[in-house]
């Protein structure tokens, strides 16, 4: 991640972080030219999902599949066609 300093626009660094909650973290930075010395708080924010992640673990869908694949092939016809009727009606 690359940061510019807020005052004169050159490179700066983040010295440390604050980690506040899993998706908010407050970023303390300075400037890397030594004639500015600037100093500050950025917030790093978690804003919203793209795409959902493939290994979500625990879902009620992950879980019924994972039932539905140890099942007899008839006994997971059977859970299909009843789902089937129960759309139509």
């Amino acid at each position: 991640m690359r940061i510019k300093c807020t005052s004169c626009g050159h490179k700066g660094r983040i010295g440390s972080r604050e980690e506040v909650t899993t998706q908010y973290v407050k970023l303390y930075c300075q400037c890397l030219d030594a004639g500015c010395g600037h100093t500050w708080v950025a917030n790093l924010v978690y804003s919203h999902t793209l795409r959902e992640s493939a290994r979500k673990v625990g879902t009620l869908e992950s879980e019924l599949f994972d039932r539905l694949r140890v099942m007899p092939i008839e006994q997971q016809q059977e859970i299909l066609a009843s789902l089937g009727k129960q759309a139509s009606a």
